[in-house]
């Protein structure tokens, strides 16, 4: 079987990197990563390309213009890369018969919302980058509902607060940590981090099955850990976690500053709540009896971000 994973240099990239490396599912599989340098995403004719040479059965898009405030002023970019990209590999998969697996985010909600947005809830995003994500899943559920005899199955995944190998939030508070005394983090948006190693263990194991491709249920999915919190509580999470590792920081805990989001303004506006509900995917992963096979998937976010920290390098 033939599997095309697309971002391979992103923080998900890398994950499934990783995994296709040390799992059962590389095994009998021929796997391509690309990259930025191997295809243009704002190039159909070299998506389409690639994809005709290769002929995938699986396609993984864990590919994403994920500059959100640059997004601001680069939305033809933004939309190529979010919406015009996923639309093709999309309509390849529907017209071969394959498995198409994307990732979206809580930023095509606005908000606004009290408690946790399920997948049926109405979109509403606030800045372009989240409206490039949103055109990306309207693109990929009109190129398989419009076909006669449903060929082909999608997934998207859609996630929060992303961390794994490369720049992140925890990252960068835990640099700051190291060079300064005090910090302030902003203490009034939700949401829960989601980790790129759990995130792509859980997409393979929807989309695997003993070296050929799972028959589940096509359409949109929220994936994210159990638990939620705001940025300021990860930021003290993740400096404990440090010190009780043994960093040397001159920030503790208790020298974070929660702050609220109008003192720290950005380009782009962000939900205030990016909380989602997990129970659609929960019903999925019971009926195709791989809650069993998945210990990880409830696993508490904070619990994973203690596991994170740890194996960063203090140094």
């Amino acid at each position: 079987m033939n599997i095309l994973v697309f971002g391979k240099d992103g923080q998900l990239g890398r994950a499934f990197q990783n995994h296709f490396k040390h799992s059962q599912f590389g095994i009998g599989n021929t796997i391509c990563f690309v990259g930025r340098s191997d295809c243009d995403l704002c190039s159909t004719t070299q998506i389409t390309q690639l994809l005709e040479d290769f002929g995938p059965h699986l396609i993984i898009n864990a590919a994403a213009y994920t500059a959100v405030d640059r997004a601001e002023s680069e939305s033809n970019i933004a939309f190529a890369v979010n919406a015009i990209a996923p639309q093709v590999m999309a309509k390849y998969a529907v017209q071969h018969g394959g498995t198409l697996l994307h990732f979206s985010t809580d930023y095509v909600f606005d908000g606004v919302k009290g408690g946790t947005y399920s997948e049926v809830d109405k979109t509403n995003p606030l800045s372009v980058y989240g409206k490039s994500k949103e055109a990306g899943e309207i693109a990929i559920a009109n190129a398989f509902s419009g076909t006669a005899n449903q060929r082909g199955q999608y997934a998207i995944l859609r996630t929060s607060w992303v961390y794994g190998v490369g720049g992140n939030f925890i990252r960068t508070i835990l640099r700051l940590a190291k060079e300064r005394s005090a910090l302030r983090v902003i203490d009034d948006q939700y949401g829960v981090p989601t980790s790129t190693a759990w995130l792509a263990e859980l997409a393979c194991n929807l989309t695997l099955e003993d070296g050929r491709l799972r028959k589940f249920t096509s359409g949109i999915y929220h994936a994210i850990p159990p638990g939620e919190t705001n940025w300021y509580g990860v930021a003290r999470l993740a400096i404990q976690a440090a010190i009780d590792f043994g960093w040397q920081l001159k920030a503790s805990p208790n020298e974070i500053t929660p702050i609220p989001t109008s003192e720290y303004p950005l380009p782009a506006p962000r939900p205030m709540n990016s909380r989602l509900s997990r129970n659609k995917l929960q019903i999925e992963l019971e009926r195709l009896a791989l809650v069993s096979k998945l210990p990880h998937w409830n696993t508490p976010w904070d619990e994973q971000v203690r596991a994170y920290v740890k194996h960063l390098d203090a140094n």
